[in-house]
């Protein structure tokens, strides 16, 4: 499965989410790869519009599994307040996006 959401960062405080993801915590990413979040990407506008990119074998399931860790909980806590909408955990504020086109998919299927 492939799933990409959106979100939203305050603008004035793009610099300071760039800081944070260039030194993720090493637990955070172990228990994203044991959750099951693989190919994961995030990507960021000057506008503060990110864009996230995951492959999984379920993403209601794989959110479930990072729900369950203590390292997820802190680490949407310490996130938080960089986001457009503060009031929710970061990672259920996610909008997920419609995939419309895959060019893999539509050459497999012999699609001209």
């Amino acid at each position: 499965m492939r799933v990409c959401f959106r979100s939203s960062i305050q603008p004035a405080l793009i610099e300071e989410y760039r800081r944070r993801h260039a030194a993720v915590w090493p637990k955070m990413l172990h228990a994203l790869q044991e959750a099951g979040w693989h190919n994961y990407s995030l990507f960021l506008g000057a506008d503060g519009l990110l864009v996230g990119y995951v492959e999984c074998d379920d993403f209601d399931a794989v959110r479930a599994r990072m729900a369950l860790t203590d390292v997820n909980s802190r680490w949407q806590a310490e996130m938080a307040t960089l986001f457009e909408d503060s009031g929710q955990a970061p990672d259920e504020g996610f909008q997920v996006l419609e995939e419309v086109f895959n060019l893999d998919s539509q050459l497999a299927a012999g699609t001209q």
